[in-house]
Order: structure tokens, then C-alpha cells, then sequence
């Protein structure tokens, strides 16, 4: 059975041509989320049920963890963020399977409250396919 600890999300830090995959430190937890529009096929011939076929498909990672602010991970995706840059971000499965993929951040709020630790969040929508790489 897979424990969240063993996923990590990744950004690539390389150069074009050149991935360079670095940790994003201070996670804590995540979730990618994965859909599909559908389009409605039902007619007279369907026998009073919906018939449906499978559209466009969307996929989005978020993430939140201890803020880290000299850490490379994190520091190319706030680069990524200021400059309205799209990043190619990575989930690492427990099972070493990874899903990867271009993405714009959506959001990407800091929280500082005063006392406790600082912590961040952010929401990566995908832009194009997400790529599975099979352990």
C-alpha cells in the first residue's frame, strides 16, 4: 500500500532540451487530479439511456508544504509564476511511476501566520498532455 510521503512532486530546472528534475523541499502533501469532458451521443436509439463518448481531457497537480524560500524547486516555480512562464512539473509515485507535464500556476499563496511556520500552496493547471513514465 502506497503512503503519501513516498510522492514527491518535482520542477524541471534545466535548460531546453535538458531536464534537470529538482525536489521541491518542504512538501507535505498533494494531489493530481485527472478528468475527461464527455460529449452526448444519446439519440432515439439508445433505448431510454444516456450513450456518451470521451472528450478533451484535463489533469491539474497541487501541492503545499513548509516554505523554503532558497530552495531551487521552489525558487523556479515562484520565476516560473512572477514571469508567467509555463513550468514542466513531475508526481513521483511511491511505486516509481511518474506523471509529467507542462502547466501554468493558477495559484500560489503564501501563508505566514504568526505563530507558526510559514507554509505555501499552489495549483499547477496542465497545459497539454500528461505524460506517464511507467517504473
Amino acid at each position: 500500500m502506497a503512503k503519501g510521503i513516498d510522492f514527491i512532486i518535482n520542477v524541471n530546472t534545466g535548460t531546453e532540451g535538458v531536464p534537470v528534475w529538482t525536489k521541491v523541499a518542504g512538501q507535505r502533501g498533494g494531489s493530481l487530479s485527472r478528468g475527461a469532458d464527455t460529449f452526448d451521443r444519446t439519440s432515439k436509439d439508445s433505448d431510454g439511456w444516456l450513450e456518451n463518448e470521451v472528450g478533451f481531457k484535463n489533469w491539474e497537480l497541487s501541492s503545499e508544504g513548509l516554505l523554503v524560500e532558497t530552495d531551487a524547486g521552489y525558487t523556479a516555480l515562484e520565476d516560473a509564476f512572477m514571469n508567467d512562464e509555463k513550468v514542466k512539473v513531475q508526481m513521483v509515485t511511491a511505486g516509481g511511476n511518474k506523471y509529467e507535464g507542462f502547466a501554468i500556476i493558477t495559484d500560489f499563496p503564501v501563508d505566514v501566520p504568526y505563530d507558526d511556520l510559514a507554509t505555501y500552496s499552489i495549483t499547477l493547471l496542465g497545459d497539454g498532455a500528461l505524460n506517464k513514465i511507467t517504473a
